[in-house]
């Protein structure tokens, strides 16, 4: 849909905007309630704490305006190249006479717009985001049928994230668990092998980059499987271990980054403490009782 196919917007609360786009129509209506001065780096600061809150929240919303995100690299285009000062500095820098900053924006971000929206359609539809379903309520996903993981696991492997697979039913004690998680993520020399140890070297590995170096592609998944029989052996490293993983979610989604845990339980009705002050829910398929068991 092109920008001139848009309804033109009207002005509403901001609590009611639908996405980033919506919040940006009502800026445009009153430039001078929300931009005092009118500055345009008072709008990239605004976009910015936007957007981090999005991630906070794992909310899916098309906005990309980091500096270096998508719309800097597409004005960097556009202009023939950009600055390091972000895309508001290289904005009021072209901005033609007779305009101002802020009008220049948005009559950009329309440009924008139209030709992100062109992009999609050639592609076809394909998913942009591959996984927040996984995201959008909790990190930790809970399954009882092994089909059901093995499928949302390939997908988001051919979604571009990197797969690590670790079988918690083999976990006969908190230092088994340990072990392996030190040797699937490649966990250095001195790690300590206690949960104060995990919580840090995991946190390095969601938010910075494996200590292997391997390409991460979209994200990183963990998927544990037979995490039940964990559980019943260690029942207080098992809660743990998803709150870590949920915690360390959170701060990647921060910094633009992905972790998403996929947990399988051969019990249908387990039941786990909030993580990350967050619920562990049953996947789409499997969220009623009625589902599992049958």
């Amino acid at each position: 849909m092109s920008t001139e196919d848009l309804p033109a917007p009207t002005a509403k609360c901001w609590q009611d905007c639908t996405d980033v786009y919506d919040f940006l129509d009502q800026i445009r209506l009153r430039p001078g309630m929300w931009l005092s001065g009118g500055s345009l780096h008072d709008l990239q600061k605004m976009l910015i704490g936007y957007q981090v809150a999005v991630g906070v929240h794992s909310i899916d919303d098309p906005c990309d305006f980091w500096h270096g995100g998508a719309f800097s690299r597409w004005l960097g285009t556009r202009l023939g190249g950009s600055s390091p000062l972000g895309w508001a500095a290289d904005i009021e820098r072209n901005t033609p006479g007779g305009s101002t900053p802020v009008e220049e924006f948005f009559r950009l971000l329309d440009a924008y717009r139209s030709d992100v929206s062109h992009a999609s359609a050639q592609a076809g539809g394909t998913n942009r985001r591959p996984g927040v379903e996984y995201m959008i309520h909790t990190f930790v996903t809970l399954f009882w049928r092994k089909r059901l993981l093995t499928q949302a696991t390939k997908r988001l492997e051919d979604g571009g994230f990197r797969m690590i697979r670790l079988e918690a039913g083999r976990w006969n004690t908190e230092r088994d668990m340990h072990r392996a998680m030190a040797a699937a993520l490649g966990f250095p020399d001195y790690y300590g092998y206690n949960l104060d140890a995990l919580n840090d070297c995991l946190g390095d590995v969601a938010c910075y980059g494996g200590y292997d170096d391997a390409p991460e592609g979209a994200g990183l998944v963990l998927a544990f499987s037979d995490y039940d029989r964990f559980a019943t052996t260690c029942p207080r490293a098992a809660q743990v271990v998803l709150d870590i993983i949920a915690d360390k979610a959170r701060q990647a989604a921060v910094l633009r980054r992905r972790l998403i845990c996929l947990v399988h339980s051969n019990d249908p009705q387990i039941r786990l403490e909030p993580v990350g002050a967050m619920p562990v829910l049953w996947n789409n398929d499997e969220w009623s009782d009625a589902s599992r068991g049958a």
